[in-house]
């Protein structure tokens, strides 16, 4: 079982940046695929950005592509999220999560197996 704690969540103006990190515990995370995943209020829990811990590879929601990038520092156990040019439909609840590493959509939600608590982002305009 992996264990996740997201940081970095705030409040920022239209147009601004963040960088969320979301520090990994235990099992060996070759073997897992990271996600982050957002919360508006009265909204279902949608994708944002994937990767495989190993190898790097990618993946994005359209509504954040060209915007957002998912990246992770082995040496720290950490996956961040950059976030540039926010809007404020970007505000949510953010959510990093694991799982066993897959082929498969890394968009599917009911895939992952491991949830941290998340932490909240707003965008003022």
């Amino acid at each position: 079982q992996v264990q996740l704690v997201e940081s970095g969540g705030g409040l920022v103006q239209v147009g601004g940046s963040l960088r969320l990190s979301c520090v990994l515990s235990g099992r060996p995370f070759s073997s897992i695929d990271v996600g982050w995943f957002r919360q508006a209020p009265g909204k279902e829990r949608e994708f944002v950005a994937g990767m495989a811990w190993i190898g790097g590879i990618t993946q994005y929601a359209d509504s954040v592509k060209g915007r957002f990038t998912i990246s992770r520092d082995n040496a720290k156990s950490t996956v961040y999220l950059q976030m540039n040019s926010l809007k404020p439909e970007d505000s949510a609840v953010y959510y990093c999560a694991s799982r066993p590493r897959s082929v498969g959509d890394r968009a599917t939600r009911s895939t992952y197996k491991s949830w941290g608590p998340g932490t909240q982002v707003t965008v003022s305009s």
